[in-house]
């Protein structure tokens, strides 16, 4: 039972558009379960909790990686330290924060810039240009976006009106376009060793804003709703969606993972016609088929 499970998870793990698609599938249902909860848990202490209770399931696990790879982590602790900052204080507690004061549909559209900040910042960091596959696969998958987001009627993005916060989401994807060029970068470990000591770091450097919104006066509620929010943010777009997006990077690199952010409003709007009753119509097939086109042109290599 055990090697087949691990045969499994190694299959998964070595298949590159695989782990992506999983990462943005568990994004997506972040996104859902984000603006169902706002205004019910505070965004920071939801963000912090998350992560703690993220580095003791992992703890275990990567406890033997981590004992191993400690020197060669803390000789790269510079590169660590911004890689903690921009993946996992900053861009996870922003994006919550946002999520109290948008709309689903805001949240939708900015969150559909996502691979463009990536490009923006590996052009930047390292010098490296979109292919020309890759930028038109881009726009392909972010017309599809824009197609599921406005319902197949263009005359929706009128009545759009952007707040600010629309602008701490964009912040987010900003900081997290810089940890995905960045990630590149990061010292030569085990994954899970890699994994716990940036929520590690990152986890630290969150502790005084949560410390600051506790007094405040913001509280979480140990309710069903909160707990149940705590369990599957630590667990899916926290854990399993880092793991799985640092092993898509690595195989493939950021520009060439970029376009699989544009599957998040995919599967968003999946789980909202699942688990919300809401029904399938023709947009959404339109939109679901022009965002896997422009997958699949941005990952065609040369």
């Amino acid at each position: 039972m055990r090697e087949g499970l691990a045969r499994a998870a190694g299959f998964i793990y070595d298949r590159p558009y695989l782990v992506l698609a999983l990462a943005s599938a568990f994004w997506g249902g972040n996104i859902v379960l984000g603006r169902y909860v706002g205004g019910h848990v505070p965004p920071i202490a939801v963000s912090f909790a998350r992560w703690v209770v993220a580095f003791f399931i992992l703890l275990p696990f990567a406890w033997p990686h981590l004992k191993r790879d400690w020197p060669v982590l803390i000789a790269g602790l510079p590169v660590m330290i911004a890689l903690a900052i921009s993946g996992i204080s900053a861009p996870n507690t922003m994006g919550f924060y946002g999520l109290q004061f948008t709309q689903a549909l805001n949240a939708l559209l900015v969150q559909s810039t996502g691979p463009l900040l990536i490009g923006f910042w590996t052009l930047a960091l390292f010098g490296e240009r979109l292919s020309l596959p890759q930028a038109i696969g881009i726009l392909i998958s972010l017309t599809g976006v824009v197609v599921i987001v406005c319902r197949g009627n263009p005359e929706v993005l009128r009545t759009v009106t952007f707040n600010a916060g629309d602008l701490w989401i964009v912040g987010a994807l900003l900081v997290f376009g810089f940890y995905s060029a960045l990630a590149r970068k990061r010292p030569a470990v085990h994954p899970l060793s890699f994994l716990i000591f940036n929520i590690g770091l990152g986890t630290v450097f969150l502790a005084p804003v949560f410390l600051w919104e506790m007094s405040s006066g913001h509280r979480l509620t140990f309710d069903a709703l909160t707990i149940g929010t705590i369990a599957y943010v630590s667990i899916f777009p926290s854990l399993l969606a880092y793991l799985f997006f640092n092993r898509g990077v690595e195989l493939i690199g950021p520009n060439h993972a970029a376009p699989f952010l544009h599957l998040t409003p995919l599967f968003g709007s999946v789980l909202a016609i699942g688990l919300l009753g809401e029904r399938l119509e023709p947009f959404h097939l339109i939109g679901y088929a022009l965002i896997l086109a422009g997958i699949t042109v941005a990952t065609v290599r040369r």
